[in-house]
């Protein structure tokens, strides 16, 4: 089926705005607010269309996700579904069916800790300016018979930006559970019970040792290595 043009106005605004970015933009190229505005000059609350992409897979990363941005700037990161084809349009079943409950019952069970970079709502990125938003997105989960299936999973809105794809595979973390060592299921046990890991003093002291340069990290060997070490 032959790709229609994003200056048809036979079709939605919102599958003209993908279209837009696929055919004047590209992919992991940036555009401006300013840009979308001028392409489509004569259409109501064009901002809003280009988020509703996001509920369809699109990846659209604003200065908040990517720090590299300025606050005009967002960057097209991924192409989702072709919302210009009937059917495809529609909000995602998932999307429309989880109520405001359930987005804190999400949230609370994850302790408002994005699930994967850790930041905890309310805390500010490595530039101590940019602060965390947290959001519950959808996961693909490998089950331990093969099968997938999605499952809600609090994620920060610059992790989000690129979880294109990512996936979890729980029956290979049940396996490696089970090859564990008893002391260390405890230690698991404990660290799961807690929701947090105890760095032990060698873990601080590694974690210190691999942000040092290369000669300061020699340094370090040196003195480990001599006699009265």
């Amino acid at each position: 089926m032959a790709m229609p043009s994003w200056q048809d106005t036979g079709i939605g605004s919102m599958a003209r705005t993908a279209l837009w970015l696929v055919q004047k933009v590209g992919e992991d190229q940036i555009f401006t607010k300013a840009e979308l505005r001028e392409a489509f000059p004569d259409v109501a609350q064009i901002d809003r269309r280009m988020r509703d992409l996001r509920d369809h897979g699109w990846k659209i990363a604003t200065s908040r996700e990517d720090p590299t941005l300025r606050q005009q700037e967002q960057r097209f990161v991924a192409r989702g579904a072709d919302v210009w084809i009937p059917g495809q349009s529609k909000a995602p079943k998932h999307k429309a069916s989880l109520t405001a409950n359930q987005r804190s019952k999400v949230l609370d069970e994850d302790g408002y800790v994005c699930r994967t970079c850790g930041i905890a709502v309310g805390e500010t990125y490595e530039d101590g300016i940019t602060g965390a938003v947290l959001n519950v997105a959808r996961r693909k989960v490998i089950q331990p018979d093969g099968t997938a299936e999605f499952e809600n999973v609090t994620e920060c809105k610059r992790c989000g930006a690129g979880s294109s794809g990512r996936q979890a595979d729980l029956g290979q973390v049940l396996d490696q559970v089970a090859a564990l060592s008893p002391m260390e299921q405890r230690v698991l046990t404990n660290w799961i019970d807690q929701d947090r890991r105890s760095l032990s003093p060698v873990d601080r002291v590694w974690g210190q040792y691999r942000t040092l340069p290369a000669p300061s990290r020699a340094a370090v060997a040196d003195a480990l290595r001599s006699p009265n070490a």
